[in-house]
Order: structure tokens, then C-alpha cells, then sequence
């Protein structure tokens, strides 16, 4: 049986489609709550960095550019949730499959699913005004943090330029895929009365309410 959980110990998994400020959201949990983080594509290319024996399995697919195994990042994660057992801790970018997610409930209890709800529409809109300066990477929002002169870095005075991703239609077929890959997921959570979900444009609104439910499941509001 998967162990319990420690009173005021939680066990939660954030999902949230691509520009839906799920690392904005999940950088606050981790400072408000101290939960650890887990974010699989952070383990999978530390592994790979250290040549760990799964790390070295991985890299033999990542190499070729082919996806790495489900089953082999079922390995990676829990790997790494054996060293923070006894701690809060939020998984990002895990589970993506039922499989994958059967595979964590054999040997884990998994108490709350953080579910960031969106409008698609925002997402793409938030995404599509996103331009950044190629050489390091620095990035701007049109909305939130323009350039100083329209089209050029504020630092260099170089051309900005949009990621293929964050084109339109780009951005239209990530979240497509996102909705395709994680409604069986999300419904399979939901059957078990996991999924909390958080509705909303803008993060800053989005945070006072799980901010509050979370501060609530843990019992930080008890006396």
C-alpha cells in the first residue's frame, strides 16, 4: 500500500497548458509552502548531466531525438520522490499519461491536483505578444514588459525576434495537443475527488485563491 501522508505533508501534482503561468504559480508554492520541487524535464536532463545509469539510458534516446519512454521517466521521478518522502512536494510535468499516473499511485497517495484553468483564447493571445533577443534570450511582453523602442532588445539595440512556437498557429496546436494529452488524465483524477481547479486571465488573480486553499488543506489557518 502507498504510504500515508504526515499530517500537514502534502503530496501534489500542478498542471496547467503552456502559458498558463503554471512556473510562475509553482515558484510560489514552493516559497509560501516550502514544497520541494519536482519538475521531470529539470530531473531528466540533471540525470543525463551526471551520466547516472538512468541518466545514460535516457541520453541514448534524447540523443537520437526520439521521446524517452514512459515507463524510463516513471523511473527518473521516483527515484527522486524517495529522497523527499518525508516533505511537501509539487510535481510538475508528471504525470502525463494514465499509465504514468497509475504507475505513481501504486506507490504514492497523491492528495490534491492543481489544475490551472485558463481560457485558451488568453493563453494565446498572452503568448502571441511574446518577443525575445535571440543572442541572450532576454524576453518581452508587448503588454507587460515592452521594449523601450519597438522591435529592439533595450540593451543592445539588436532585432527582436518570435519563437516559432510562440506564433499563432503555433500556439493554436500546442494547445490543441496540451487539451488532447490531459483530458484522460484530468478525468481520471476527477474520479477520484483530486482535482481542485483555478479559474482565471491573470495569475495574480489566479494565486490569493489557491494561496487560501492551500493554506487551508495544510492546516497553516488552525489554531
Amino acid at each position: 500500500m502507498p504510504p500515508k501522508p504526515n499530517l500537514g505533508v502534502l503530496k501534489a501534482i500542478i498542471m496547467g497548458p503552456p502559458g498558463s503561468g503554471k512556473g510562475t504559480v509553482s515558484s510560489r508554492i514552493i516559497k509560501r509552502f516550502n514544497f520541494h520541487h519536482i519538475s521531470s524535464g529539470d530531473i531528466l536532463r540533471n540525470h543525463i548531466r551526471n551520466k547516472t545509469e538512468l541518466g545514460l539510458e535516457a541520453k541514448n534516446y534524447t540523443s537520437s531525438g526520439l521521446l524517452v519512454p514512459d515507463i524510463l521517466v516513471t523511473k527518473l521521478i521516483l527515484s527522486e520522490l524517495k529522497l523527499v518522502d518525508q516533505l511537501s512536494w509539487l510535481l510538475d510535468g508528471f504525470p502525463r499519461t494514465v499509465a504514468q499516473a497509475k504507475d505513481l499511485d501504486a506507490n504514492y497517495d497523491i492528495d490534491i491536483v492543481l489544475n490551472l484553468d485558463v481560457p485558451f483564447n488568453t493563453i494565446a493571445e498572452r503568448i502571441s505578444k511574446r518577443w525575445i533577443h535571440a543572442a541572450s534570450g532576454r524576453t518581452y511582453n508587448l503588454d507587460f514588459s515592452p521594449p523601450i523602442e519597438p522591435g529592439k532588445d533595450d540593451i543592445t539595440g539588436d532585432e527582436l525576434i518570435q519563437r516559432e512556437d510562440d506564433k499563432p498557429e503555433s500556439v493554436k496546436k500546442r494547445l490543441e495537443l496540451y487539451s488532447d494529452m490531459t483530458k484522460p488524465l484530468l478525468d481520471y483524477y476527477s474520479n477520484q475527488d483530486k482535482v481542485v481547479s483555478f479559474s482565471g486571465t491573470e495569475t495574480n488573480v489566479i494565486w490569493p485563491h489557491i494561496e487560501t486553499y492551500l493554506e487551508q488543506k495544510i492546516g497553516l489557518n488552525e489554531e
